[in-house]
C-alpha cells in the first residue's frame, strides 16, 4: 500500500469567510455608518444600490425555499440592519442629489425609465409604490407578527407541560426534552421580535416620503438660487434624480417587506412555498375545470374581448386534465400496491408496528407502473408466479412477498430486503428494454444508456421499445424491465434461501411430512434432534443449493444418525450421501457425463493434514501463500473452460476434506460446487475437466 504524505493530501483547507464573519459583520456595520458621514463618488454609490437590490433579492427567495420559520430566526437582524443600510444609502444619495446634481448611472436611470419626460407621472408611480409598502404589506405582516407572537406566548405554558408530561412518562429522553423546549423558546423569540422588527420597516417607509420631499424642495431651492437654473431645468433634474433614488431605495425595501410577510405568513408550513402551492392549489382538478368553463363563458360575452378568454380557458382545462390524470394513474397504483402487499386497515398495535417482514420489494415511484395489468400478467402476477416456481424447485416454504412503493427512494430504484435488511438492489427504466449483448461488446447501431445488469453484473444499455427488434437482429438478448426485476429477484431468494428457512417454516414443512409419514417424525422429534436442530441441517443443504424435495429422506436419514452424532456439519454430510441422485444430477448433463475439477493428490493430502476446528467449523489452515496459488490455481481453470465456451464445473474431493474446502472457496467462489466422491450416483461417468495443483515457487 503506498504511503501518503498527509500533510499534503489531508490538511484541511482553511475557511477564511465563514471562520471569520464576525469580523466581516463588524466591519459592514462600521461601513454602514461611514456611508452616513462620507461624501462618496456616484460610481461607489452604484455599486452599494445593486448590492443593496441583489441583498433583497437573495432574502425574499429564501423566505420562498424554507421549510421551516427557524431556520430563519436570524431574519429580524437581518431585517433592521437592512433599512438601516438602505438608509444609509439615502443620505448618500441625497448628498450627490443636492450638492452635485449627480447621483450616479443607478438612479439616474431609473429615474429616466420611470418618469418618461412626465414629471407627474413619476411622481404618482414613486406615490403608488410606497403605500402598497406602508399600508398593504407592511401593516399586514406586522399585524401577522403581533397575533402570532401572541398566539405563540399563550401556548408556550401548555405545551412545555405537555413536554413535561412526555418526560415523566418515559416517552422522551432528558437531551430531547431539552432540545424541544429549547425550539419553543426559539419559536417564541422569534415571533416576537418580528412584530417588533415590523416598525423598523413601517419607520423606512415614512423616511422615503420625508427623503423625497426634502430632496425635490432642497433641489429647487439650491438649483435655483445657488445654481443658476431656471424653475424648469432644476425640476427636471432634481425630480428625475429624486425619483429615481426614491424607486431604487423603496423596490428592495418592499422586497424585504414582502419577505418579512411570506415568513410570518408561513408559520405553519412544513415545505417549501412552491410545493405548498403545487400541493394545495394544483390539487383539485374540478376547480380548475369550472375555472374553465366560465372563462369560456366571458369570453362569448359580446362587447368582452374573447381571445384572452378563450386562452385562459384552454389552458385552466388542459391543466385540469392533465392533474385529473396524473391523480388517478397514482390512485389506481397505490391500490396495486395495496393489494399485493396485503395491506389492510390495522389497529394501532405495538405487535404489529414492531414486526419485521420476512421479505420485502421496495419500488420507487416510476416503477408503480410497471404493476398494472398491460395485456397480460402484472407484475405482482408474475411476481408471485415466480416465488412458487422457486418453491418447487427448492422444496421449502417461502412466505408472501410484501411490495410497497416507497417516495425516498430515487424513482427508477427498486430494493429486496429480508427481515428489514438490504439484500439486493437495482434501477429499471420504464418504457425502455434491456440489451445484453455477447462479450458486452454493443454495436455502434444502438444507442442508449449504458448500465450494468443486476442480477449477474454484466455490462447492458437500455434502449427505446422502438430498437427491440434492431438489438435481437444484432444478436443482443432483449429483456423489459419487469424480467429484468424478476430475474434478480428470483436469484436473491435462491442465494438467500437458507435464511428465509426460519424454524417456523421448518415445523410447518415437518408437520406436512407427518401427514404421509408420520412414524419418522414421531421418531425424530421425540428425543433425537430438537427442531433448530433440523433446521440448521436443512440450511446448510439450501447453502449449498441442494432442495429439500425429499424432505422425507433428509428426516429418516436425519433420525438414523442422531443416534451417532448430533453435530449439524456431520449429519449435513450424511444426508448429502443419502441424496446423491439429487446432486448427481443437479450437476451432470441429461444424459451425459459430469465433467468435475480434481485435486492433485498431494494437494489433497497438504489440504486434510491441515486441517482446524474453529469458530466457523473445521476449516483448511493452509500458508496464506498456499491458499492464494489455491485460488490463482482454481480461477485459470475457471477461465479456460469459460473461454472455450463451457460451464464452471464443480470441484469432486475425498469425504473428508469436501466441507472444509467448500467453507474455504466460499468468499472466492460463491456458486462454485464441491462434491465428494460418495455423493455421485455409481452408474454417471465422471469426465475430468482439469487437475488443480500448486507448486512452491
Amino acid at each position: 500500500m503506498p504511503a501518503y504524505d498527509l500533510s499534503k493530501t489531508e490538511r484541511p483547507r482553511r475557511r477564511w469567510l465563514s471562520g471569520n464573519m464576525d469580523l466581516v459583520a463588524a466591519v459592514a456595520f462600521i461601513g454602514i455608518v461611514v456611508i452616513m458621514i462620507l461624501p462618496l463618488p456616484p460610481a461607489w454609490l452604484d455599486i452599494l444600490l445593486v448590492i443593496n437590490i441583489s441583498f433583497s433579492i437573495i432574502t425574499l427567495l429564501l423566505t420562498l425555499f424554507s421549510a421551516d420559520t427557524r431556520e430563519l430566526n436570524i431574519f429580524p437582524s437581518v431585517l433592521l440592519t437592512a433599512t438601516l443600510f438602505r438608509l444609509a444609502l439615502n443620505i448618500s444619495s441625497t448628498r450627490l442629489i443636492l450638492s452635485r446634481a449627480d447621483a450616479g448611472k443607478v438612479i439616474q436611470a431609473f429615474g429616466q425609465f420611470v418618469v418618461g419626460g412626465n414629471y407627474v407621472v413619476g411622481l404618482v408611480i414613486f406615490v403608488i409604490i410606497t403605500v402598497i409598502q406602508f399600508v398593504v404589506i407592511t401593516n399586514g405582516a406586522g399585524r401577522i407578527a403581533e397575533v402570532a407572537a401572541r398566539f405563540t406566548l399563550d401556548a408556550l405554558p401548555g405545551k412545555q407541560m405537555s413536554i413535561d408530561a412526555d418526560f415523566n412518562a418515559g416517552l422522551i429522553d432528558e437531551k430531547s426534552a431539552r432540545q424541544k423546549r429549547k425550539a419553543l423558546q426559539t419559536e417564541a423569540d422569534f415571533f416576537g421580535a418580528m412584530d417588533g422588527a415590523s416598525k423598523f420597516v413601517r419607520g423606512d417607509a415614512i423616511a422615503g416620503i420625508v427623503i423625497v420631499l426634502i430632496n425635490i424642495i432642497g433641489g429647487l431651492v439650491i438649483g435655483v438660487l445657488q445654481q443658476g437654473f431656471s424653475l424648469v431645468e432644476a425640476a427636471q433634474i432634481y425630480t428625475i434624480l429624486t425619483v429615481g433614488d426614491g424607486l431604487v431605495a423603496q423596490i428592495p425595501a418592499i422586497l424585504i417587506s414582502t419577505a418579512a410577510g411570506m415568513l410570518v405568513t408561513r408559520s405553519t408550513a412544513e415545505a417549501s412555498f412552491g410545493e405548498e402551492l403545487a400541493g394545495q392549489f394544483l390539487g383539485y382538478p374540478r376547480v380548475l375545470a369550472l375555472t374553465a368553463g366560465l372563462l369560456l363563458f366571458l369570453g362569448l360575452v359580446p362587447g368582452l374581448p374573447a381571445l384572452p378568454f378563450i386562452i385562459l380557458a384552454l389552458f385552466c382545462g388542459l391543466l385540469s386534465f392533465i392533474l385529473a390524470r396524473e391523480q388517478r394513474q397514482k390512485k389506481a397504483a397505490q391500490a396495486e400496491i395495496t393489494a399485493a402487499a396485503h395491506l389492510s386497515a390495522e389497529p394501532d398495535d405495538p405487535g404489529l408496528l414492531l414486526r419485521v417482514e420476512l421479505l420485502e420489494i421496495e419500488v420507487g415511484y416510476n416503477l408503480i407502473s410497471l404493476t398494472e395489468p398491460r395485456g397480460g400478467s402484472s407484475l405482482l402476477e408474475r411476481i408471485t408466479m415466480a416465488r412458487r416456481k422457486i418453491i418447487s424447485e427448492l422444496g421449502m416454504i417461502i412466505q408472501p412477498v410484501r411490495i410497497r412503493d416507497n417516495l425516498h427512494l430515487p424513482p427508477n430504484d427498486y430494493r429486496f430486503k429480508m427481515k428489514g435488511n438490504l439484500i439486493g438492489q437495482g434501477q429499471l427504466r420504464p418504457g425502455m428494454v434491456l440489451a445484453l449483448c455477447p462479450e458486452g461488446d454493443f454495436p455502434e447501431q444502438l444507442e442508449g444508456i449504458s448500465t450494468r445488469e443486476p442480477t449477474f453484473d454484466l455490462p447492458a444499455i437500455w434502449i427505446g421499445e422502438g430498437e427491440k427488434e434492431k438489438a435481437e437482429l444484432l444478436g443482443c438478448t432483449v429483456v423489459d424491465p419487469s424480467t429484468v426485476l424478476l430475474t434478480h429477484f428470483s436469484e436473491m431468494l435462491k442465494s438467500h434461501a437458507h435464511e428465509l428457512l426460519t424454524r417456523q417454516t421448518v415445523k410447518e414443512m415437518i408437520e406436512l411430512v407427518r401427514e404421509s409419514s408420520p412414524a419418522v417424525v414421531e421418531e425424530l422429534t421425540a428425543d433425537l434432534l430438537t427442531l433448530g436442530e433440523i433446521q440448521k441441517v436443512l440450511q446448510n443443504l439450501l447453502r449449498e443449493g441442494v432442495p429439500l424435495h425429499d424432505l422425507e429422506t433428509i428426516l429418516e436419514q436425519l433420525a438414523d444418525q442422531a443416534r451417532v452424532s448430533r453435530d449439524p456439519d456431520a449429519l449435513t454430510e450424511r444426508v448429502r450421501e443419502a441424496l446423491q441422485r439429487t446432486i448427481t444430477y443437479l450437476h451432470a448433463l441429461p444424459g451425459g457425463p459430469l465433467t468435475v475439477l480434481t485435486l492433485a493428490p498431494e494437494l489433497e493430502k497438504e489440504i486434510a493434514n491441515s486441517l482446524k476446528s474453529t469458530a466457523r467449523g473445521i476449516l483448511p489452515v493452509l500458508a496464506p501463500g498456499r491458499m492464494q496459488q489455491l485460488v490463482g490455481a482454481l480461477e485459470g481453470h475457471q477461465e479456460t473452460l469459460q473461454a472455450k465456451g463451457e460451464s464452471a464445473a464443480a470441484i469432486l474431493t475425498s469425504p473428508g476434506i469436501r466441507l472444509p474446502l467448500r467453507r474455504f472457496l466460499e468468499g472466492f467462489f460463491p456458486r462454485l460446487a464441491v462434491l465428494s466422491v460418495h455423493e455421485i450416483l455409481p452408474e454417471i461417468k465422471v469426465e475430468s475437466a482439469g487437475v488443480i495443483s500448486i507448486h512452491e515457487s
